[in-house]
């Protein structure tokens, strides 16, 4: 009896207060943004009314959320790839033993401990006057021009600056995975006659599909909700060729004052968000058991 109610006790004092402050700050926010959702509410205002699913009707009919909806899509496909490539390759790099991999690592997993916004203007500066400057000096043709002045290269330079801010941060959690491979495994197929893309392809691949699969989730969830970058690098120009989903959504609730409508906007990100993460996790898991 006495260590029933000490169970409890125990449970009282140190899970009920994490899941008090989880529903504060998570559940209670959604639910109540999720209610605005159906109202008129400017943001502003203490007196709103409620309009049904109004709000959801204009979303989808608004060819601006459509639009950047496409672009996001874009955008995400790009740079859940190219950073989990970059991310493998660059782990492939340390665990095979370079020079100064210390110094390797430090590079590339520094720009996740710079913040979004500054980075964002970093490489607004680099792109601005920086590589323009290479350009003037070298007669390069690719850097005469600030690339963020282009609809078509300023999505590029969006893409890239997002690939290199997330690839390091991948990069650690692939390193982690090649090296809880087995090097007595390594040794057999390497004595059997298995090259270096064989031991790659066929043990070294197989074997991360768990480091893949967190990988993968959380590129996606970080590319869909991307906003800082987009904010300080871009804003969303020229032209709003680089209005991702995030940052269409902060316009609208805060610089149109329709926070009814920018919070269906951003109801529709999450359940996006959760459906293809869903799916992405499912998937790669059957896959881990099938092999």
């Amino acid at each position: 009896m006495n260590k029933k109610k000490k169970g409890i006790r125990l449970f009282i004092e140190f899970v009920v207060p994490p899941m008090l402050i989880w529903a504060l700050v998570v559940i209670l926010p959604l639910i109540y943004g999720l209610y605005l959702t159906f109202t008129d509410w400017n943001g502003l205002s203490n007196n709103y009314n409620l309009i049904g699913l109004k709000n959801y009707v204009d979303v989808f009919t608004d060819k601006t959320f459509l639009t950047s909806l496409g672009k996001t899509f874009i955008y995400v496909f790009f740079v859940v790839i190219l950073s989990n490539v970059l991310g493998i390759v660059l782990a492939l790099l340390l665990t095979y033993g370079i020079k100064l991999q210390g110094v390797f690592r430090t590079c590339f997993f520094a720009a996740n401990m710079i913040g979004g916004i500054i980075m964002g203007y970093i490489w607004n500066y680099i792109f601005s006057f920086a590589l323009t400057k290479v350009g003037e000096v070298t007669g390069w043709g690719i850097f005469r021009t600030s690339w963020l002045t282009s609809p078509e290269t300023a999505m590029l330079a969006l893409i890239l600056v997002t690939v290199w801010q997330m690839s390091g941060y991948l990069m650690v959690i692939y390193v982690a995975g090649f090296t809880n491979i087995s090097s007595e495994m390594i040794e057999a197929a390497a004595i059997d006659g298995a090259t270096k893309w064989q031991l790659f392809r066929f043990i070294k691949l197989p074997m991360i599909r768990s480091s893949i699969t967190i990988c993968t989730f959380m590129a996606i969830s970080k590319a869909f909700m991307s906003f800082d970058v987009n904010l300080s690098l871009t804003a969303g120009g020229p032209y709003k060729s680089t209005e991702l989903l995030a940052f269409k959504i902060y316009q609208t609730a805060f610089s149109n004052f329709e926070y009814g409508k920018g919070q269906a906007e951003a109801v529709i990100l999450f359940v996006i968000v959760a459906v293809i993460s869903i799916i992405q996790v499912t998937t790669s898991r059957k896959k881990e058991v099938s092999a």
